[in-house]
């Protein structure tokens, strides 16, 4: 349509005028009215009168322009200072296109510092689809998103509304507490009149008895309402009352643990020498371990896991008598496991890593040696590949991806406990060797955060380990850091909202009571149901999460 384009900068063939304001713009009415439903009944309406110049009205100039040139063109330039006039506009004309455009790039510019108030835009373009990736963001950036200045200028139903959410990630409930004074406080005498209200949406049996009566009790604005106490004595009562309960509590709304943004699995392992099928999950939000439903189709340790599109993969390991070469997985919406196709090698003590859609099996034991190969399953085609052997055979190493590579880490080969490091490109189908790790590990976890990749604990074939080492691939150094509290190996890691998850596993011979311990952080959470080792630990996205996309 570039002609067509040529001929409107021309002025030739034009059979309208489009004025906005003091500007006029010489358009053909087939292309405008090709690009939007909107100016044919609009044209048709002015028609008898043989005008040529019709009035728009509600637009500005600069946005009729880039609507015009769109028509013309199918293109259009987007910037943070013309996307609301432009998006408003768009809607009001029908362009769904450029509507779209407006959406896909105000949701990638969201920040705490403008989230409410492309949350507050969205409602007023009628645009869902915006609506909920905004109200997502806020849910999940919450912590940063009550201390910027859009949050003050929040109304009482909008914060009411997004307090009450299940999905609101805190990491202490407290958290809601203070984002309701820091709202009240900005005004005050007009606020707390709707402070009960607010209150209401505190779920205030979640803190403790120490923290309502250190905070909560001592707070001016909470003392001066009657409804507020009467909540807080509630609370206090669910609090004793659940030391006692057998979970039913949980279903009071002061009481009801919020939706994590991510949950910890974790997957068979052994325990008493006998092989494992159970599943346990970890809210972080609840500080809770629940027993799935959903036990493994056959009781396995030493296997590896994977989160993909929605399922639960569990990949070899050894079900008490033989190496594995089987992989199923667990669909977290039916609640079924299917088989899917085996690999190629029989692998337990296999490192398992997700890389680009794809699930990648690296080395292992086969129940006779070591193991060097590596291969890569697609699930859209239900196929494993093989892929290049690594540089070194390794069994019960550890592995994650970042900056779309794989890195694999320590390990045990023959009778050595290896040191040794290499990385995986899978554009060259090529292992390249990295600097070797400061100990020797094997039997231990590795995870990928902020940038770099973290080696903690494990078996340096001395004793267990608590230290914990971390790779810069910019400079292609190791350092050492805080170390955990205790040393395991054998055990499961994982990543929830910036803290790394260390669960299960051994101390020497004995399986470790399950305790989530964030490292680098003094608090240790929940005792999980199972005392257990040799387990894998995968980190399952909740169906809203997954749904945002």
């Amino acid at each position: 349509m570039s002609w067509f384009n040529e001929y409107r900068l021309q002025g030739k063939f034009c059979d309208a005028l489009i004025k906005v304001e003091n500007v006029e713009y010489k358009i053909h009415k087939v292309i405008i009215s090709d690009c939007s439903p909107y100016f044919i009944p609009f044209f048709e309406f002015h028609s008898s009168t043989d005008a040529s110049t019709f009035d728009m009205f509600g637009l500005c100039p600069d946005t009729m322009r880039l609507i015009i040139e769109f028509a013309y063109t199918g293109s259009v330039s987007v910037t943070e200072c013309n996307v609301e006039k432009l998006m408003l506009a768009s809607d009001m004309l029908n362009i769904m296109s450029i509507v779209q455009v407006c959406s896909d790039f105000l949701g990638e510019q969201l920040s705490p510092e403008n989230s409410i108030g492309i949350w507050k835009f969205s409602k007023v373009c009628s645009c869902p689809e915006l609506q909920l990736r905004a109200s997502h963001y806020i849910f999940h950036h919450f912590e940063e998103v009550f201390s910027c200045e859009e949050f003050l200028h929040l109304t009482m139903q909008e914060l009411n509304e997004i307090l009450g959410r299940d999905e609101l990630s805190v990491k202490k409930e407290g958290t809601v507490f203070e984002a309701i004074l820091h709202w009240v406080a900005h005004k005050p005498k007009e606020r707390c009149k709707n402070l009960a209200m607010l209150f209401s949406k505190f779920r205030v049996a979640l803190t403790s008895a120490q923290y309502i009566h250190s905070y909560v009790l001592t707070n001016e604005f909470v003392r001066s309402n009657a409804e507020c106490i009467e909540m807080v004595s509630d609370a206090v009562k669910t609090i004793h009352q659940s030391k006692f309960s057998d979970g039913t509590v949980l279903r009071d709304p002061l009481a009801r643990p919020r939706l994590p943004g991510a949950t910890l699995l974790a997957i068979g392992g052994c325990s008493d020498e006998r092989c494992l099928g159970e599943i346990e999950a970890y809210n972080v939000c609840a500080d809770l371990w629940v027993t799935l439903p959903n036990t493994l189709t056959t009781p396995r340790a030493d296997h590896g896991t994977a989160f993909l599109n929605g399922y639960v993969y569990v990949v070899g390991g050894f079900d008490g008598e033989v190496y594995c070469i089987s992989v199923s997985r667990l669909d977290l919406v039916k609640h079924t496991w299917q088989d899917v196709a085996p690999m190629y090698h029989c692998r337990g003590l296999v490192s398992v890593t997700v890389l680009n859609g794809f699930i990648y099996a690296m080395g292992g034991y086969d129940g006779y040696n070591q193991i060097r190969s590596a291969e890569c399953y697609s699930p859209e085609i239900d196929e494993w590949k093989c892929i290049a052997p690594m540089c070194q055979w390794r069994s019960e190493a550890g592995s994650t991806t970042l900056d779309d590579k794989i890195y694999i880490c320590g390990g045990f080969k023959g009778q050595t406990f290896l040191q040794t490091a290499e990385c995986y490109n899978p554009n060259t189908n090529q292992w390249t060797m990295i600097t070797p790790m400061i100990r020797r590990r094997c039997e231990h976890g590795v995870v990928a955060h902020a940038g770099c990749v973290y080696a903690v604990g494990g078996n340096d074939g001395i004793c267990c380990l608590n230290c914990t080492e971390v790779f810069n691939p910019q400079n292609n150094t190791w350092h050492m850091i805080s170390s955990m509290k205790t040393p395991r190996s054998k055990f499961g890691l994982g990543v929830i909202n910036g803290q790394i998850y260390a669960v299960g596993g051994r101390t020497g011979a004995a399986a470790l009571d399950w305790s989530a311990t964030p490292c680098a952080v003094v608090s240790v959470f929940a005792l999980s149901l199972r005392r257990r080792g040799g387990l894998t630990s995968s980190i399952a996205q909740t169906l809203k999460e997954r749904n945002k996309r």
